[in-house]
């Protein structure tokens, strides 16, 4: 992995690991739900991301990997970072990216999911929606003959925890043993999160009011994964039980879109769970803090929200390379060039 430290870069190399991706293809494959990916799929999609923002960003090397595709971007819900990372990324890879929104397009009104999935399908090589409602992804995918990537769902954010475990990986340099917390709403983030980190060999401690509780199925689900992986995850209702000792203090808006008429109600549900340097004082000596953005004061504290030990703005922009990798691996047969990440 690429480190800098006063202006030097240095790669972490594992010796065997190469071997181990080197048969890893996910070429064709939907990105519904981290649930559906195994340790080393992650790890390579994590790994082509790391390549292509070395390659790109500090190389200034040119790589249109992407040149004579096209993405359909359909937005049921507005967005600042995934319709960017996504629309400027493909287009940095040499692609053509098509946003839809609800206005533009005849899905679920005039024309239904089963017939939009068929068409799209002979019009695009690959879909990326964020929408309401989960099932809408699975009919896209049960239906179309083109790869789907969840841009977001009620369930699962995946491609947000693609970002967030590349900026823990540059940050530590590994991924393994780490502890998060999780301090807020039991939602989509912390569903992916449920989902991926047992995978990576990270410890998960939840932090929720009562009544925001994760979805039940998902935890049940999330509960066999961490044993099965040898990892810890464990559910509070007090935030600094939470905190306790952990590497990464995180958090996501307390009021979703659709959640609007429910303000008042969960912002005071929500009292003393903003997360301040008062939760990082009993986290571990090495703390961070990432937020999905965006960001609302009621969630964290200017103090640790502007602090150095807050990745928020670097987890922004890997939203950009690690989506740009998932559409690489998805679209092409791809290979690293830089040494395999150390997780």
């Amino acid at each position: 992995m690429r480190i800098s430290t006063n202006g030097i870069t240095r790669f972490h190399i594992t010796r065997v690991g190469r071997g181990c991706l080197g048969s890893v293809n996910l070429k064709g494959r939907s990105f519904l739900t981290l649930k559906d990916f195994k340790p080393d799929e992650i790890s390579h999609i994590l790994w082509v991301s790391a390549d292509l923002k070395h390659r790109i960003k500090h190389q200034g090397e040119y790589l249109p990997l992407l040149q004579g595709k096209s993405i359909a971007m359909i937005f049921e819900k507005r967005s600042t970072r995934t319709r960017i990372s996504t629309e400027t990324g493909f287009s940095l890879l040499g692609g053509h990216p098509c946003f839809l929104t609800p206005q533009d397009i005849h899905l679920g009104i005039n024309e239904s999911t089963k017939d939009t999935a068929r068409v799209l399908s002979g019009l695009t090589d690959l879909v990326l929606a964020r929408v309401y409602n989960h099932s809408l992804l699975e009919e896209l995918e049960k239906e179309a003959s083109i790869p789907i990537i969840n841009g977001l769902s009620e369930l699962y954010h995946p491609i947000q925890i693609l970002a967030d475990l590349l900026t823990l990986n540059e940050h530590y340099g590994s991924l393994k043993g780490l502890t998060v917390a999780w301090i807020g709403d039991g939602n989509n983030i912390l569903h992916s999160l449920m989902m991926s980190l047992p995978k990576l060999g990270v410890n998960l401690r939840i932090a929720t009011p009562k009544g925001y509780e994760p979805d039940a199925t998902i935890t049940w689900e999330a509960q066999h994964l961490f044993k099965q992986f040898g990892t810890d995850m464990q559910m509070f209702s007090e935030p600094l039980e939470a905190a306790q000792g952990s590497n990464v203090l995180v958090t996501d808006t307390w009021v979703s879109m659709g959640q609007e008429e429910d303000k008042k109600k969960r912002i005071k549900d929500f009292q003393g769970y903003q997360i301040t340097m008062q939760t990082a004082s009993v986290a571990a000596s090495d703390w961070t803090f990432l937020h999905c953005l965006p960001r609302k004061s009621e969630e964290v504290n200017d103090e640790v929200f502007y602090s150095p030990r807050s990745l928020v703005f670097t987890e922004a922009e890997n939203r950009k390379w690690t989506i740009m990798g998932l559409m690489v691996c998805i679209l092409t047969d791809y290979r690293p060039q830089i040494p395999q990440l150390k997780l």
